[in-house]
C-alpha cells in the first residue's frame, strides 16, 4: 500500500513515458501517485492525467513565480510564467472535487525574500483554507518565513516537501502536528534522515519528487522509486517494512481522504 505524495508527472523529462511509469509504480505496489501541478499548463495535464489513471490523484497549485522562469529554463519547457493568479485560482476551486490537495506551493527565496511570493503563498493558503483541503508546501530558502505564515493560518493539515530546514524548525513543525514528506533521495542524504529519527511515524509520508531526487544517481526518478524512501524509514526506525507502509496509509487516510 504505498504511496508517492508528491511526483511531477507532467514534466518533460518523463511525460512522454507516464504509462510506463504507471505500470512500474503499480508493479512496485504503489497504490496512490499525487501528480503536482505548479502553474495554469501543468495544473491542467495533472487534471487530464488523474482522470485518465486511476493509480493518480491530481494536486493543483501555483509554485513562487519568480522561480519558475529558472524552471523553465531548466526544462520544465511547459510551465507559462506570465498569468494572472486570481483566475487560476478560480479554476482551482472550479475543481475542487477532483483535487486531493493544494500544491505545490510556498517560497523560494534562493535570489533573496521575494513580496510577490508572499503574496501569492497567502492567497494560496486561502483557497485551502477555503477548500479545506491538505496543503504541500515548498520552503527552499524560506523555510522560518513558510513556518511563520502556515503558523497564523487555520490550516492543520500540512505536509511539509523536502523540508531542509534547521532542526530547530523541525522541531517546530513536528510540535505542531504536521508532516513531512520523505523523498526517495534519503538513501544518501543525511538531513532526511535526521528528520526520520526524530519524528514520529504518524507525521511522516514518502514522496519521489519525479525526476528529482531520485535514489539512483544513473536514473530519473520515478513514483516507483518510493519504495526506497520506505525502506530507509523502515532501517531508521527499525521497523519492518510492511509495518512502516501500514502506518502511512494510516496517515494518508487521515490527512487526504
Amino acid at each position: 500500500m504505498l504511496i508517492d505524495v508528491h511526483s511531477h508527472l507532467d514534466h518533460p523529462l518523463i511525460f512522454k513515458r507516464v504509462e510506463e511509469l504507471i505500470k512500474n509504480a503499480e508493479k512496485a505496489g504503489v497504490k496512490h501517485i499525487i501528480t503536482n501541478g505548479i502553474e495554469p499548463n501543468t495544473n491542467r495535464i495533472c487534471l487530464e492525467l488523474s482522470k485518465k489513471y486511476k493509480i493518480v490523484e491530481c494536486a493543483m497549485g501555483i509554485y513562487p513565480r519568480s522561480s519558475l522562469k529558472k524552471e523553465a529554463q531548466e526544462g520544465y519547457s511547459n510551465v507559462s510564467v506570465d498569468f494572472e493568479v486570481d483566475k487560476e485560482i478560480k479554476f482551482i476551486e472550479k475543481n475542487k472535487e477532483d483535487i486531493i490537495a493544494v500544491s505545490e506551493v510556498g517560497l523560494d527565496f534562493v535570489e533573496g525574500e521575494n513580496k510577490q511570493q508572499i503574496e501569492d503563498f497567502l492567497k494560496m493558503i486561502g483557497v485551502a483554507e477555503k477548500l479545506k483541503k491538505p496543503i504541500v508546501v515548498h520552503s527552499r530558502k524560506a523555510e522560518e518565513k513558510c513556518v511563520e505564515i502556515l503558523e497564523s493560518s487555520s490550516l492543520k493539515k500540512i505536509v511539509m516537501h523536502c523540508f531542509c530546514g534547521k532542526k530547530s524548525l523541525v522541531k517546530r513543525i513536528r510540535d505542531n502536528g504536521w508532516f513531512f514528506s520523505i523523498p526517495a533521495s534519503i538513501v544518501r542524504a543525511q538531513q532526511f534522515q535526521i528528520i526520520v529519527g526524530e519524528t514520529p511515524l504518524s507525521q511522516l509520508f514518502c514522496e519521489t519528487d519525479s525526476p528529482f531526487l531520485g535514489p539512483y544517481k544513473d536514473k530519473l526518478n520515478e513514483p516507483a522509486f518510493v519504495a526506497e524512501s520506505y525502506k530507509k524509514i523502515a532501517e531508521i526506525k527499525k521497523m519492518d517494512f510492511t509495518e512502516v507502509a501500514n502506518n502511512i496509509y494510516m496517515n494518508w487516510q487521515r490527512v487526504f481522504m
